[in-house]
Order: C-alpha cells, then structure tokens, then sequence
C-alpha cells in the first residue's frame, strides 16, 4: 500500500498560542508567550516532505525499529504486538504478548529495545491490565526470537499503582547503558502527583532489572519514592534523549496547557497545583510563575495539541533537524517541531497532518515514520526536487 501526499511547514508564530524561547536562566518560570519564536534561516532547514502511507495496523500505539535489524516492531493497543520486515513488508503477529485491558486508554502500550539487544535481544513492553476491578499498568521485558516472531517468558520488573478508571497510563520509556526511566500517568486523580508514596504522576528512573537506580534524588526517603526521577507530572506520553544527554519528556495539559519539559533530577513540575491550563469544568489553575517551587515546561501550547509521543531527531535526511524535538498531536492532528539548544526549546515549525498522530520515530536511514490512530502506518522523507 503506497499513498504519498506532499506537506509544508506552517511557521509556528503563525499559531496561536505557540510558545518560543525558554527562559534565559534558570530562575525564570516560563518562556516568554508574546514572544514569537526565531524563524530567520528557516530557508536552510527541511520545510516540506512527503507522506507515504505503506501499512494499516490496529490502532497501533508505539514503534521500535530494532538495532542491527530490518524489522520495526509496532504495538496495538488493542493487544497486537506486531514484527514488520521493512525490506519486505511482511508482518508477522509476535506471539507470547501479555493479555491487555483495553478499556479507555488502556491496552498495549510502549515498546522499546534494550541498551543490550544486540547481545540478548531483549525488549521492553508496558501494557495496562486489570487488577480486583481496578486499572494497572506494568513494564516488564523478555528475549525477542525474531525468526519464530515469539516473546520468551515476560519477567515483570515494574508495577503502577492500581487506580479506578482507565486514563492518563503515560507508560512511555526510554532506555540507556544503565538506567530505564518510565513515565507514570495520575490516573486522572490529581492529588497522587504530590504524594510521594504514590508512584503516580511521577517519572521514575530504574536499573535495567527495575530496581530503584542507587543515586536517585529520593533514594534516602526508601520505599515508593526510592523509584522517583521528577514528580508532579499529568499524564507524560512522550520521553526521549537529546545529543547533549538531556533528557526530555512531553506532557499533556488539561484544557491547554501542554508541555515539553527539561527533566531535571528531583525536580517537581506542578500538577495540580500549578498548569498553563485550565480544569475542564473552568476552574483556574494558577500559572507557573517566578517565585514558586515548581519547575516550569521550556514550553507550552495553548490552545492545546495533545501530544501523544516524542522523539527528538538525529539523522541527516532532514536537513536542519538535528536535535530538534517532534511531537505529534492528538486532537492538533499535526507534527510539530521544537528546536532544542541545551536547555531551550523553540517551536518554529509545524504541519497539519489532518490525523492523530500517536507514533513518531526515526528509522535507521534518518526517515521519520509515524502511526496514526486511525491505523496508518507512514514514512515522512523530505520532498524531491
């Protein structure tokens, strides 16, 4: 299956709402929302490309392009765990998946490998399931036989708090030499994003094998907390690593206010207390602001886009890219791109996809591919003279 269309970059000054510049030092709470973001030499950046549709899927969730290999293996929310030959464009159904809950968000989530795969062909998955009538999202791993497309045994190494409900899992991960960090959802509770003896509405940072990494900021603190890299979080569905060692995780607002947030260990980033937002049923929200004890996102968007994933780019296809943040919206249904320099982050393109885009990843050869929810499965290179 191959549908190509053609798209071009809307600066992101031309959105309301956009954020631009993050604050020059670190005692300043927000970027600066009236200033419109640094577009001058936009002419040597990648501006347009095209969109070439070659798969369909059952609400696919996440996508992993497997080191060393040909093959991307792509998550269904809806339980499917699926091996696809990028050479061929066969798919095989990986079986040995955990059974999901899919109610809600719920269901099959992430999927990434690990730091080792060339040596054990490991990968992570986080799925959501049902616990005494309760939600409970879980991160484990097991060995991928990619010739049998067949998960070995599923060692759980991470549990979520069960909580009513089935929203806001986040359950996003990434993964280095030495630590898996794991993004936790409030569960649309609110409150547990301050309660330290909840792992909810934080992101936690773990050894390989899940246990409490030794140096985190709260280790002394021991039980729940000993896990906790930042707290204070809503619902984080995107994490990634920029070339710097930074590391960046993408949040959704409640009525506007979405974020891209600069992880900084120990920090606490607000929710509920404080948001660029608004509560759906109007109540305000304070605003970040200078003199609070919250750190603030290095930008915000507002009215809102939904960011559903996050990936910060590496490759050379798209010319001027290195190192920018893609984040694709939901109920935006765009990709936007965020210029990051250290600690700054810049939105200063975006593109109207005229879908919910839930996956973004970058394959081997520096193309962007994403997954829509209404199953599309597409390949973004920048557009041929």
């Amino acid at each position: 299956m191959r549908k190509a269309l053609t798209l071009a970059s809307t600066s992101c000054l031309m959105l309301l709402g956009c954020a631009s510049n993050s604050p020059a030092d670190e005692e300043a709470a927000i970027p600066d929302q009236d200033t419109a973001a640094d577009t001058s030499g936009t002419e040597d950046f990648t501006t347009e490309f095209e969109a070439v549709e070659h798969d369909h899927f059952d609400a696919p969730w996440a996508l992993e392009f497997l080191p060393g290999t040909d093959d991307l293996v792509i998550t269904e929310r809806t339980g499917g765990l699926m091996l696809r030959d990028q050479d061929s464009g066969e798919t095989r159904e990986i079986s040995g998946a955990p059974e999901v809950d899919s109610a809600g968000q719920g269901g099959m989530h992430d999927v990434i490998a690990s730091s080792t795969f060339d040596e054990d062909q490991l990968i992570y998955l986080s799925w959501v399931r049902s616990v005494n009538g309760s939600a409970q999202g879980v991160v484990g791993r097991a060995e991928l036989d990619r010739d049998d497309a067949a998960l070995g045994d599923i060692d759980e190494i991470w549990q979520q708090d069960p909580a009513s409900g089935n929203g806001h899992f986040a359950l996003r991960m990434l993964a280095d030499e030495d630590h898996l960090f794991i993004t936790s959802g409030d569960r649309q509770e609110l409150d547990p994003a301050q309660d330290m003896e909840s792992n909810l509405g934080t992101i936690l940072r773990l050894t390989l094998d899940g246990e409490p990494a030794p140096d985190n900021p709260f280790a002394e603190e021991g039980g729940t907390a000993a896990d906790f890299y930042t707290v204070g979080h809503r619902n984080p569905l995107g994490i990634a690593a920029d070339s710097h060692g930074n590391i960046w995780s993408s949040e959704m607002g409640p009525e506007g206010g979405d974020e891209l947030n600069l992880l900084r260990e120990g920090a606490n980033y607000g929710w509920p207390e404080v948001s660029m937002g608004t509560h759906y049923d109007g109540r305000e929200i304070p605003d970040h602001s200078g003199d609070d004890d919250f750190e603030a996102p290095r930008a915000y968007w507002v009215p809102a886009i939904s960011p559903g994933n996050l990936m910060i780019y590496q490759g050379d296809l798209f010319e001027g890219w290195q190192d920018s943040a893609l984040l694709g919206g939901l109920s935006g249904q765009n990709l936007v791109r965020v210029a990051l320099d250290e600690e700054s982050a810049d939105p200063i393109q975006e593109w109207d996809m005229g879908e919910r885009i839930r996956a973004v990843e970058e394959a081997p050869d520096g193309a962007i591919w994403i997954a829509t929810d209404d199953g599309a499965l597409m390949e973004l290179v920048p557009e041929r003279d």
